[in-house]
């Protein structure tokens, strides 16, 4: 599978979404994207059904934290330290949904092991939990809360959230590859009491873990995005 790669920087979160969507229309049999950007300000993206009273929209305004929907499902993300990445396929690739789910995880995977081997132990989540449930609960507000079937995890803890919605017969899927620890100050932000956001962040403590925890360094951006480039390209290549 051929894809072109885009790093397109820093931006604002409409600006991000609408660049997502607008490769979806881009999208055509033999052309595929893969694209890797960042936040500027850092930004809260919503679930396509999520309700946007979840969030203190108020206190974001204030702390210039732009609220953005997303176009795939799930539940808040809040994108600080760092980098997402979109890829758009049309189906006739031969792969299903949950396939390219699979292997897109599996692609970015390869590239975190260019960027450090002492990334290598990630692995692929095997259960499937039930989100319906969880979604009715206040751990139900913050998407990294929780690990999808085959989205990436070290240590047993959520490293790369991931969403994917079909569009048409183009299938687009972007996630959150979590760098630094500030996406934990998303509970700054649930309109939820003070012993629920307790609940979250405790799950989040539990449940998430970021590049530089595992390496106990800063990430070098520049590097992890050639990183990523580099090990996701040559993942598909072989395909």
């Amino acid at each position: 599978m051929n894809f072109t790669f885009i790093d397109s920087g820093e931006a604002a979160g409409k600006v991000n979404m609408d660049f997502d969507l607008e490769l979806t229309r881009k999208c055509s049999p033999g052309i595929s994207f893969f694209r890797l950007y960042r936040w500027q300000p850092y930004c809260i993206s919503l679930g396509a059904n999520q309700k946007a009273e979840e969030i203190n929209s108020e206190k974001a305004q204030n702390d210039n934290i732009h609220i953005v929907k997303r176009p795939t499902g799930g539940r808040a993300v809040f994108h600080s330290e760092e980098i997402t990445y979109s890829v758009v396929v049309h189906l006739d690739c031969g792969f299903s949904p949950s396939q390219i789910y699979k292997e897109i995880n599996n692609a970015l995977k390869k590239g975190l092991s260019v960027y450090d081997n002492r990334l290598d132990v990630a692995e692929l989540e095997n259960i499937q939990p039930d989100f319906s449930a969880i979604y009715k609960t206040p751990l139900g507000t913050a998407c990294f809360a929780t690990s999808a079937k085959s989205e990436l995890k070290l240590e047993g803890k959520k490293l790369i959230g991931s969403a994917q919605r079909k569009i048409g017969n183009v299938i687009l899927q972007h996630g959150s590859i979590l760098c630094g620890t500030y996406h934990k100050r998303i509970i700054d932000y649930l309109n939820l009491d003070n012993q629920q956001k307790q609940l979250v962040l405790n799950d989040l403590e539990k449940k998430t873990i970021e590049i530089e925890t595992v390496l106990n360094e800063k990430v070098d951006y520049s590097k992890l995005g050639i990183s990523l480039k580099e090990g996701f390209l040559s993942y598909f290549d072989k395909l």
